[in-house]
């Protein structure tokens, strides 16, 4: 009983919110990965240069624009700026290596990843940027006990079950996804009846990326915004993509929950090795489900 009451105090409910905030930008970026890697069936490594890409162009919208619609705008032009670059990386490179193994495509994302990472360097230079919580969101709402728990993470809690809900009806209830979801069984298949696979693709490929872009327009104004911030983010989006089963959205949600859950409680817990945790989270669950929580399209 006494777990109970400690598992239920303001602090750990409190630490329990600051993870689901997390898992909110995790979840975004990865089911963008696991979309990709759902129909295209590409390992894309640049991913989180993208990711890292979108938070560097919210910077650069918010300082040009200013104020809370200077965020407004960032939110909606850094994910359809991340989208354009990724439309040209794909129409350029991509649309030639589809049939390449495994191996090469990972090779290949990882040095447009370093391509990526230079470029970053050159338009915004090395060093560290920030991004201003809009006014609308500065301060703080009471949670349990009256804890202050900050505006933002609530409305990035708000902006999880939003983008979830927009990828279930894009791939279930549009005629894109439906494609999608046939290309990724059989593409000839598709092709044979008069549809450009290769045009499919690419939209695949736009959508997943615009998700990376959005991710790092909604994390900016949480973080330092700096080279670098891509590499933790990647190595972590492709963790919970393997645990939630790969090319599930779903299961990037829940894998994502498992992982942002895991490591704000370890931090709780033992904050020395807090960040062992969500690792440890992913060892045990391909111990006992090695091809992940929910059914993989692989």
């Amino acid at each position: 009983m006494d777990f109970i009451y400690t598992f239920l105090s303001p602090g750990v409910l409190s630490q329990i919110f600051v993870g689901l905030s997390r898992t909110v930008i995790l979840f975004i970026v990865a089911s963008g990965l696991s979309l990709i890697l759902g129909v295209l069936r590409i390992p894309n490594v640049f991913h989180g240069s993208l990711y890292m890409i979108g938070a560097f162009m919210a910077y650069t919208i918010c300082s040009v624009v200013g104020g809370d619609a200077g965020f407004w705008l960032a939110l909606i032009g850094a994910p359809i700026g991340v989208g354009l670059v990724s439309l040209a990386t794909e129409r350029g490179l991509f649309q030639y290596l589809y049939e390449r193994e495994h191996i090469m495509l990972i090779l290949f994302t990882f040095a447009i990843s370093l391509v990526f990472g230079d470029l970053v360097k050159i338009v915004w230079g090395a060093e560290y940027k920030s991004v201003p919580v809009p006014q609308v969101f500065q301060g703080f709402v009471p949670l349990f006990g009256g804890l202050p728990f900050p505006r933002y993470n609530m409305f990035l809690l708000f902006m999880g079950p939003v983008v979830a809900i927009a990828l279930w009806f894009l791939v279930n209830k549009t005629k894109i996804g439906k494609i999608s979801q046939a290309a990724a069984v059989d593409r000839e298949m598709v092709g044979a009846v008069g549809i450009n696979v290769s045009w499919v693709f690419a939209t695949v490929f736009v959508i997943g990326c615009f998700l990376a872009g959005l991710g790092g327009a909604l994390v900016a104004p949480t973080v330092s915004v700096t080279l670098g911030m891509d590499h933790s983010l990647i190595i972590e989006a492709f963790l919970i993509v393997i645990m939630g089963g790969l090319g599930n959205i779903w299961g990037a949600l829940l894998g994502a929950l498992i992982f942002g859950l895991t490591q704000s409680l370890g931090i709780l817990i033992w904050p020395q090795f807090g960040i062992v945790f969500p690792y440890l989270a992913v060892i045990v669950v391909l111990l006992f489900r090695p091809t992940g929580l929910l059914k993989s399209t692989w």
